[in-house]
This record gives C-alpha cells, structure tokens and sequence, in this order.
C-alpha cells in the first residue's frame, strides 16, 4: 500500500509563486512517473506536468515556462515550483505516481495501481 501526502497550496496575488510538494511512503518500489494534475470548479481534471524516473519532464501548455516538475527519487518526494501564477491557474492540484510493470529487484510490479493525491487548494487573486 502506498501513502500520498500534499502540502504547499495557499493563496496568492497575481504574479507569485508557490511551491507544492508530494510524498509516496510504503510500498513504492514499483512507482515510476509522477503526474500534477489540477481541478478548477465545474472543469474536468487536467494534466499540467509529469516528470519520469529520469527526469524526463513535460507540461501542458498553459504552464510551460512558468512552471518546473521535479522529483527526489530517493526520498520518493514530487515538487511543483509554479511561478508568475495567474488566477486561471487557481484549482485543486492533485499528485500522482504509476506504478511500472516488470520486476524491480525481486520485486514484481504489476503495472496497474495507481497513486493519487488528497489534493490541495491553489488560489490565485488578480
């Protein structure tokens, strides 16, 4: 079983920035890419970032160059920097992990489980 904790969202002015953060705790040795996503009332949930066990990241199109994925694979922890926010980013952001399929170590991993976050509240004033 594994365990997702969210903290960082708030309220801000146009133009600041926050920094959201992520843990998975227990059972993440399958875990592979993690994913933000958000929710703005009476929209559906979006994809703004996900970042590979590599590194490797990409962004929706409405945050690129504002916001920065990353991730500490050691400490199974996900980050969202978002800078020069803007009121339409305000919603419920939501962590994420996938779980690979294969076998890490002896371990198998069955490819399916997915990880979500409680979700935490970003509020963006103009």
């Amino acid at each position: 079983q594994v365990h997702v904790a969210e903290s960082g969202g708030g309220s801000v002015q146009a133009g600041g920035s926050l920094r959201l953060s992520c843990g998975f705790s227990g059972d993440t040795a399958c875990i592979s890419a993690m994913f933000w996503h958000r929710q703005a009332p009476g929209m559906e949930r979006e994809l703004v970032a996900v970042v590979t066990t590599d590194g490797s990241s990409k962004y929706s199109d409405s945050v690129k160059g504002r916001f920065t994925v990353s991730r500490d694979n050691g400490k199974n922890q996900l980050f969202l920097e978002m800078n020069n926010l803007k009121p339409e980013d305000s919603a419920v952001y939501f962590c994420k992990a996938e779980e690979l399929e294969g076998y890490v170590g002896s371990h198998r991993c069955m490819g399916w489980a997915v990880f979500w976050g409680q979700g935490i509240q970003v509020t963006v004033s103009s």
